[in-house]
């Protein structure tokens, strides 16, 4: 089966400070991944570099996205071609309401497809059903972007626009840090519903309680910038047990 994602000694930086430092990572399509690991690993550099955050500096390695080179795409043209970024803290975007912020993120990725944008009614009709799907009201499809959100809705909104956009490759950079367990689920009851054997996804966090509600097929330990174990389900119970300092 071919690669989804394949990086290969991947170092990167922002500023005069190295943190990632020889990264190795295969995921094949229809797989989750969890990549766990305590404050300060590198975890969020890694989603960073991968959707292609300017003031993160790739200095060594590569990385091949549906073997193209993803390092030479823009962030729009990374979003394009089917990579979702899942933030920890969503901001918010007053004036905006989410239709109107799906429907030009959608016409967005059509139009760079070279496909015709969506008609107005049948995007409604998308909606709808990828509302019902993650079990978000539909009135809150008037709302303005994430403003007054509370922490579990503003996650449910995250999980909507990936239903929506329907991308090969959702990271969740720790998207469940701070949430309750009604949140929590809402987020891993999302992952759930929309996995495939299309679709992969890489969970980045430094809890286990997520991971009881979505299982993994891969889990990585990140310290210090590199991957130093790689395994299944046995993981998590022993950073549950003994933390990370083990490894």
């Amino acid at each position: 089966m071919d690669k989804l994602l394949e990086i290969r000694n991947l170092h990167a930086r922002i500023g005069d400070k190295e943190i990632l430092k020889g990264i190795d990572l295969d995921i094949l399509p229809g797989q989750v991944h969890a990549v766990m690991g305590p404050n300060g690993a590198g975890k969020s550099t890694l989603s960073a570099v991968l959707t292609g955050r300017p003031d993160y500096e790739v200095t060594e390695g590569s990385i091949l996205y549906k073997g193209q080179d993803l390092l030479a795409l823009s962030p729009e043209e990374r979003a394009w071609a089917g990579i979702f970024l899942s933030f920890q803290y969503p901001i918010e975007i007053p004036g905006v309401t989410i239709t109107a912020f799906m429907k030009a993120a959608v016409n967005a990725r059509l139009k760079a497809q070279g496909k015709p944008e969506m008609k107005t009614g049948d995007f409604l009709k998308l909606m709808k059903e990828k509302m019902a799907l993650v079990q978000m009201k539909p009135e809150f499809s008037k709302r303005e972007v994430n403003v007054g959100f509370s922490g579990g809705e503003k996650k449910r909104n995250e999980i909507f626009q990936m239903a929506l956009l329907e991308p090969a490759l959702s990271i969740l950079d720790e998207t469940d840090s701070g949430l309750d367990v009604d949140a929590l689920k809402i987020v891993a009851d999302g992952v759930n519903t929309l996995r495939s054997p299309e679709k992969s996804a890489i969970i980045i966090t430094h809890y286990h309680k997520l991971l009881e509600y979505v299982q993994p097929d891969v889990v990585h330990v990140l310290k210090a910038g590199r991957i130093v174990k790689t395994g299944g389900r046995e993981l998590i119970d022993a950073i549950e047990t003994k933390g990370f300092d083990q490894f």
